[in-house]
């Protein structure tokens, strides 16, 4: 019986964020394995005592990458830790988006302004800053053009935290058709999702957003599926090292798929949107536990 760690964050005296925890926890004991859920950042947890720890919702890292990412080298000399450590270590900076592109993926065009760079900002067409390292929308804002003393004052703010800012145009696309988030497991299609637009027009960076709104099924085209397999086979070492991996996608200007993200550390899995897939994935962890 494998002993199994699903790695999550403290939410203090609120409830926790991760609506695919407590079910995944209950299908993994159900098909036999001892598992439970550890904060990551807890001091008395004996991670060397787990066959597996699956990093699944350690959402409070953008505020304590450094910390995070020693606690992810320290768990993966211990145990097996999945995805591994140094993919984790690529993924925790979307500047990945840069590797993926030069690799031949599709991906919205990017432009990476670090503390001290120039803040250049687009003039002919709306455009979304967010940090290279983050999670849930967090410090992302969208601007139209003249709005550039509002956006210069984000890119002050996010500089002096000594984050790195993204600079994307903002695709219409994603206004009409969504954004599609493509679930891998095991190294094949799990599910498909889609979700509307997350940024509004006008809407403070530092305020609070809905990650996943009007969330619905989605049956991935043939075009999405290239895209997000060519996506995972970019990723250094091979895809074949990855428990699990989510690509979001969006249309670019041309109307064709495109890579938003990669998620290969702690992407919700929506399982309460597809029930039918949570016996699949405690397969999954089951068998990345007991090493086959």
């Amino acid at each position: 019986m494998p002993r199994i760690a699903l790695a999550t964050y403290d939410p203090g005296t609120e409830p926790s964020r991760d609506p695919d925890l407590r079910g995944l926890i209950a299908e993994l004991r159900a098909a036999g394995a001892d598992a439970e859920s550890r904060y990551w950042d807890d001091p008395d947890a004996d991670w060397a005592g787990y066959d597996l720890v699956l990093i699944r919702s350690t959402w409070d890292y953008a505020w304590r990458t450094a910390e995070f990412l020693a606690w992810v080298d320290r768990v993966d000399a211990l145990t097996r830790l999945l995805n591994p450590a140094d993919v984790v270590h690529w993924n925790v900076d979307k500047r990945y988006l840069g590797e993926l592109a030069r690799a031949g993926v599709p991906t919205v065009p990017t432009r990476y302004l670090p503390p001290g760079a120039e803040p250049a900002l687009p003039t002919g067409h709306e455009y979304v800053i967010k940090p290279s390292s983050g999670a849930g929308a967090r410090y992302a804002a969208r601007y139209a053009p003249e709005e550039h003393e509002v956006a210069t004052r984000q890119l002050e703010r996010m500089h002096a935290e000594g984050l790195t800012a993204l600079v994307q145009p903002y695709l219409r696309g994603i206004d009409r058709h969504g954004e599609r988030a493509l679930h891998f497991f095991g190294g094949r299609l799990l599910h498909a999702s889609r979700k509307g637009a997350v940024l509004v027009s006008g809407t403070p960076f530092d305020a609070g957003k809905t990650a996943h709104p009007n969330l619905e099924k989605w049956q991935p085209t043939a075009a999405e599926l290239d895209v997000a397999q060519r996506a995972l086979a970019a990723v250094p070492g091979g895809a074949e090292r990855l428990l699990y991996g989510r690509v979001d996608l969006v249309d670019g200007e041309d109307g064709q798929p495109c890579v938003m993200e990669l998620e290969l550390m702690e992407p919700q899995l929506f399982l309460d949107l597809h029930p039918e897939s949570r016996p699949r994935v405690a397969q999954f962890i089951i068998e990345a536990a007991k090493g086959s």
